[in-house]
């Protein structure tokens, strides 16, 4: 059986585009980021340890991206605070001296556990006593909760 030149070039010409296509497929599906942007999903918590039980006394949800959400009551205003400090929390204490305190041991202890801008993160503050947490915290709209 003989094949005439005109069915021979439309054939190759066939098979010429669609491998193009499928090769031009192939890497836009492994060009394409799987979101825009990297996950910010945070637990925040206040705990009293060393009595009964550490459990949270309170804790909030913050998601910072696409948009500030969450259970924190101010979450726009904490996620700001932490994007200003690249996601290190031990930057949003206030090392100035705030109200005196007294020099009582009642520890209270403040975590940040979760994702911030797609890596992983656990921080963990104990402070002597709420006083104490207060005067640290209180510049900072991550920690009013």
């Amino acid at each position: 059986m003989r094949m005439n030149l005109r069915s021979a070039g439309l054939a190759a010409a066939t098979v010429s585009v669609i491998g193009a296509a499928l090769a031009a497929t192939s890497v836009t599906a492994t060009a394409a980021p799987a979101s825009l942007y990297a996950p910010s999903a945070l637990v925040l918590t206040v705990s009293y340890p060393g009595g009964s039980s550490d459990t949270a006394a309170r804790a909030v949800t913050l998601s910072c991206a696409p948009g500030a959400s969450g259970t924190h009551p101010a979450s726009a205003a904490a996620c700001a605070d932490l994007r200003n400090v690249d996601g290190q929390p031990d930057s949003l204490l206030a090392t100035a001296p705030g109200q005196a305190c007294p020099r009582l041991w009642y520890p209270v202890t403040v975590t940040v556990d979760g994702v911030w801008q797609g890596t992983r993160t656990s921080w963990k503050h104990t402070f002597a006593n709420s006083c104490e947490m207060n005067n640290a915290v209180e510049q900072s709209s991550l920690f009013s909760f």
